[in-house]
Order: C-alpha cells, then structure tokens, then sequence
C-alpha cells in the first residue's frame, strides 16, 4: 500500500501552494494564515484541512500536531512563504526593519517542532537582497542547526508553464540522505512553447469597463490545452467582473496598442508625476497585454499605474478570474471577500502549477535510496 504523504502549509493565504501539493498527490492537513477573506477561500477550497487563523505568533507546534492528528517526526513537509511585502523591489523601504521580514523565525520554530521530513520555503527574490540577504543566511543557518541540509533556487513560473513571469526564491530542504532536487524546466526553448495569455483567457467573456454580470456560463469551447486543464468540469465563471476606471484612465487606455505602455499616450494626458519620467522609466506602466506574450507578475492588485494589467483588446483592466488563470488556479477555485481583497489573495499565491512541480520533486527525491540522518 503506498504512503500517504502529508503536507502543513504555513502563511497559506488562499492556498495556492497547498492546491500544487494536493495535485501532486499529498495530504493537506493543515494552513495558517492572518488574513480573514483568504482564510475564507482556503476553508472553502480545502475542506479536507483544519485552518487555523489568525497570527502565527499565536500557534505552538502540539496545536498543528493536534489539527493534523500527527506526533512530532510524522509529517511529511512543512510548507510555507512568509508575507513577502517586506522583502519585495515594490517595498523602496524593504529591509528587515520590516516586521514582516522576521517571520520566518515563526516557519524556523515549527519546524523545530514539528520536526518534518521536508521543508519547502519560498519567497520574493528580494529575500535574497533585503538586508544584504541578512534573513536569507539566517533561515539557511537556522534550518542547519536543526539537521536539515537544503539549497535555495530562483524559480521562473513561466519555465514550468505558468503564463506568467514571475520569480520566486525556493529552499528545499530535507533531514533525510536523499537528494535535494528541483523540477525540471518544461517550457522555453527547446522545449514546450511557453503559455501565452491567449492561451490562458482568450475563452472568458467580454466585458465593460466597470462591468459585473455576476455569475455567467461558459459560451465558448476552451480554445487551448491549459483552459482544458484549469476549466475542468466547470460550466460557470466566478470571480469575472471588471474594476471601474475613471475617465481620464479611459481616456489614456485608448491611446495603448496591443502590447503598448504609458509611452503611447499624449504626454497632457499623463499623471503629472510621469510626463518628465525618461522613456527607460517605468517600463510596464499603463501597459496593455500581448495576446502572444506573458502576463506580467500578477501583483495583489491589477492596477495599470503598477504594471502591464490592461485587457489585450478590452478596455479595462484585469478581472480577479483572468488574473487567476495567469496564476494556473483551477476555474472551480471561488475566491471570497471583497474583489479587493480576491486581488490580494491571488497576487500573493504561489502558482498551483508550480508547487506541484516542486511537490512532484520531492516524492522522486524519495524514491531514490536514503536513509533517515542519524
């Protein structure tokens, strides 16, 4: 009979990283996080897991024992992404000033506790930089002082089929003699073409600007093997409702091409902070999509003053479901709270697509010969 593997997934949001897990065949028994709307979502999505919510602060390792019904030594892997806003290039006051920058010492006590077989920790690239990289020699330090051996790697979603370019900083660690792996790359050159945002969205429905139908049926076939993937048995939309622009954004927005940016429009009608930027600067600002290209990093809000958010062809920007697509969450996955706060817990996910490739890697880590470090 094979093992049931089993997964505790720390800083969960709307469980993104406990989804890829679960696809890859693991045993969610467990998440933690502080935020109400998405701990919501991730009752809601994983209903086979206890939620603990709330700060972690609050949590000893005996009450994550008790949720999953397991002894310390029993779980298979302590998953987990503090909030990443003290470490991010978005952050121009990040450092480990920021409160948030010290959780990890959170993730670092209950793998002393709980003593899991694997760890997986995974971050903004900035981690890597904030501080001179002071947090990110700590958590190393600290995951070797409790006998665990580990590598860190910058991860590109895109290269591992996500429609999107995104990094993301991710420590794989184990206190058993098996190799320290990471998943292959599948998409790029040489490989499988990588998947495009026509791929991703082109079957949802039009919209307005500001325009919310509320729930709506699918009217389209999928046009593509990964909307087969994420659309599933799926014959309804949620999450699809377009933000409302003012009128001098409307104004700016039909000024931008196919794969155009603020660039495109007439300098009187720029916000008066840009009209003197250089043309290097700001490089995806009102940015409109590429039907062939990427979608840039999906952040916690799709503001086109932020990034390249503006519909390929509609005027308006992204929907809380398009956006949701470009992060590879299945369609049946409903994101609670307020259409701010689905933002949130979409930009901050970890990719599905990719924590399964990551949990994939670790159960072919244990199929090789190993023993248990003495």
């Amino acid at each position: 009979m094979t093992k049931e593997r089993t997964v505790i997934d720390l800083f969960c949001g709307a469980g993104g990283l406990s989804e890829g897990f679960r696809q890859a065949g693991y045993h969610v028994l467990a998440g933690n996080d502080f935020d109400e709307a998405a701990g919501e979502t991730y009752a809601a999505t994983h209903r086979e897991a206890r939620f603990l919510p709330g700060p972690i602060q609050n949590y000893t390792p005996k009450d994550f024992m008790r949720a999953a019904g397991l002894r310390a030594g029993e779980l298979d892997c302590l998953a987990g992404g503090p909030p990443c806003q003290g470490f991010s290039v978005y952050n121009h006051q990040r450092g480990l000033h920021d409160q948030r920058s010290s959780l990890y010492r959170e993730y670092l006590r209950l793998v002393d506790g709980l003593n899991p077989r694997w760890v997986v920790f995974e971050n903004v690239t900035g981690m890597s930089s904030a501080g001179g990289g002071g947090a990110m020699r700590a958590m190393a330090a600290g995951l070797r002082k409790l006998g665990y051996t580990g590598e860190w790697k910058v991860l590109k979603a895109e290269e591992y089929g996500v429609p999107q370019e995104r990094r993301r900083l991710v420590f794989i660690g184990t206190r058993l003699q098996a190799p320290v792996l990471f998943p292959e790359l599948t998409h790029g050159e040489g490989l499988l073409p990588f998947v495009t945002v026509r791929d991703a969205i082109s079957d949802l429905p039009s919209l307005l600007n500001g325009e919310d139908k509320g729930v709506m049926k699918f009217r389209r076939k999928p046009q593509s093997d990964y909307q087969i993937m994420l659309r599933g048995d799926e014959v309804e939309i949620y999450n699809h409702s377009a933000p409302q622009l003012g009128d001098i954004n409307m104004r700016r927005m039909k000024h931008i091409p196919e794969g155009g940016s603020w660039r495109d429009v007439p300098i009187a009608l720029l916000p008066a902070g840009m009209r003197r930027a250089r043309r290097c600067d700001h490089t995806k600002r009102y940015g409109r999509l590429r039907w062939n290209g990427l979608a840039s990093t999906i952040l916690t809000k799709c503001d086109l003053h932020w990034g390249a958010y503006i519909h390929p062809e509609q005027n308006r920007v992204l929907t809380v479901r398009e956006a949701a697509r470009f992060q590879s969450f299945p369609d049946w996955f409903h994101f609670s709270g307020s259409r701010t706060e689905q933002y949130v817990q979409v930009g901050n996910a970890v990719p599905p697509l990719l924590g399964r490739q990551i949990a994939e890697t670790l159960i072919e880590a244990e199929t090789s010969d190993f023993r248990l470090v003495a």
